[in-house]
């Protein structure tokens, strides 16, 4: 709908104005129109470099990268392994309830993106053909780019292996499943925590009353 409103737009003027021509740019093969999203060009400004700019910079810049649909981290790994390029590509690790049982899941944090440290003129072509990658992504000729200090600050956090395990740690007043025994599948809530027991004690509804119970940690999952 916004991109037929930008189109409607732009064909309603046979010269369009240079404020409007401002406000609507092209992102990642897309029209919009910034002013109607409430994003000052200004913003996108400061967040963004002109391509034939960055041709001109000797050094390597950190680029955020478009990838195809679960291809982050295979197309980091190819990205480091053919053309030696830098790469930040952080997962998420957390536990999840499934037809089999609850199951650990590793996921992008970003998922569809990843960070890749490139010399732009001599690099970008090989980089946007690599393995998983769709392209480097744009605001019209404006490329994604992002300070050394804030990518470097993401990396401390994730440590070298990239991968951040959510915390599944039990509170209290904190919905959790049964996934075991007579009781599996009931949701419950925790009201203590006994962790010298490796156990809890929950509430739940049974028979229009209100009980409460103990059951190993090892037997539910946060809801």
């Amino acid at each position: 709908m916004l991109i037929r409103r930008c189109f409607s737009v732009l064909s309603s003027r046979s010269c369009p104005s240079p404020s409007l021509q401002a406000t609507i740019q092209r992102f990642d093969g897309k029209l919009y129109d910034f002013l109607q999203l409430g994003i000052a060009n200004s913003v996108v400004r400061s967040v963004t470099q002109s391509s034939a700019s960055l041709a001109l910079v000797p050094e390597p810049v950190w680029f955020c990268l478009k990838t195809q649909p679960k291809r982050e981290h295979l197309a980091a790994t190819a990205l480091r392994r053919q053309f030696g390029v830098e790469c930040f590509s952080p997962r998420l690790r957390f536990r999840k309830m499934t037809q089999r049982g609850p199951v650990w899941f590793v996921e992008a944090m970003f998922p569809g993106y990843l960070f890749a440290k490139f010399v732009y003129s001599i690099q970008h072509r090989a980089v946007e053909s690599s393995h998983g990658i769709r392209g480097i992504v744009h605001f019209g000729d404006r490329l994604a780019t992002l300070p050394e200090n804030i990518v470097a600050a993401l990396q401390s956090r994730v440590g070298e292996e990239e991968i951040v395990t959510l915390d599944c740690s039990l509170k209290v007043g904190q919905s959790v499943e049964i996934i075991e025994g007579p009781f599996q599948g009931l949701e419950v809530v925790v009201t203590h925590l006994l962790p010298a027991k490796d156990r809890i004690r929950v509430l739940f509804e049974f028979l229009g009353r209100s009980m409460e119970m103990e059951v190993s940690t090892a037997k539910v999952l946060a809801a």
